[in-house]
């Protein structure tokens, strides 16, 4: 019977716990994960992020109007929740559209939904309370770095790179220092090179029979179904 670490879900021989250092942030980070992320999917990037966050948690559902926990964090008056997600309405960190004065002494509070975009969006529709939080955004400073998965479009990010870029721009104006940027990447890094590396290797059990497409041969495969998505993805998010 395989053993499995119950912090960072991996098998006990593969744990990441020991080499990862949670980082402090001014910021503190709410990760809403939804339950297939949660229970199935084997990159699961938000998980890895929260590791390396010393001022997050995650919460797992589907609508949060319910969710006690959630909603306290939305209704404290000491806070300054926000919701990192896309569109016309949201502020874009990268050009200054949020400067650290509007905080007043309050604690921002950064909601980001870790799911793919199809589950995110529904997750988004069942929770009116996380529709109405003033939205963030930002610029990405590179392209997504997946290649195990293909996204459906360069600007998405998993919800590891966004943390990142994030924290990048909260940096950058002045809402937060972001100490150790090289940790998120390399976990990113270290996650794919084992998935790639059982995907070859015919002899492991329970993953993938076949080498995984480069991201040029996913983006040609993809590419006619990806000019068609919304402008939505013209702005960064965080699909898992």
């Amino acid at each position: 019977m395989r053993v499995t670490c119950y912090r960072c879900f991996w098998p006990q021989s593969l744990c990441w716990c020991d080499s990862i250092m949670p980082m402090p942030t001014r910021t503190r980070f709410v990760f809403l994960m939804h339950p297939k992320e949660f229970k199935y999917e084997k990159a699961a990037t938000g998980r890895l992020t929260h590791l390396c966050l010393a001022h997050s948690e995650i919460h797992c559902g589907v609508g949060f109007d319910e969710d006690a926990t959630v909603q306290r964090i939305v209704g404290d008056p000491a806070n300054f929740p926000v919701l990192l997600y896309p569109g016309r309405a949201a502020r874009n960190l990268s050009a200054g559209d949020f400067p650290a004065r509007e905080l007043g002494g309050r604690q921002l509070v950064v909601f980001v939904i870790d799911a793919t975009w199809a589950l995110g969006r529904k997750m988004l529709k069942l929770s009116p309370s996380l529709q109405q939080l003033p939205r963030i955004m930002f610029q990405p400073t590179a392209p997504s770095r997946y290649v195990i998965k293909q996204q459906p479009h360069p600007a998405c990010l998993s919800t590891l790179e966004a943390t990142h870029e994030l924290l990048l721009a909260l940096q950058k104006a002045g809402l937060d220092e972001y100490s150790r940027p090289e940790q998120l990447l390399a976990v990113f890094e270290r996650m794919q090179n084992f998935q790639l590396r059982c995907a070859a290797d015919a002899s492991l059990g329970g993953y993938r029979r076949s080498a995984y497409r480069t991201p040029a041969e996913r983006a040609a495969f993809h590419g006619r179904s990806g000019r068609r998505r919304s402008k939505l993805f013209q702005s960064s998010s965080s699909p898992s």
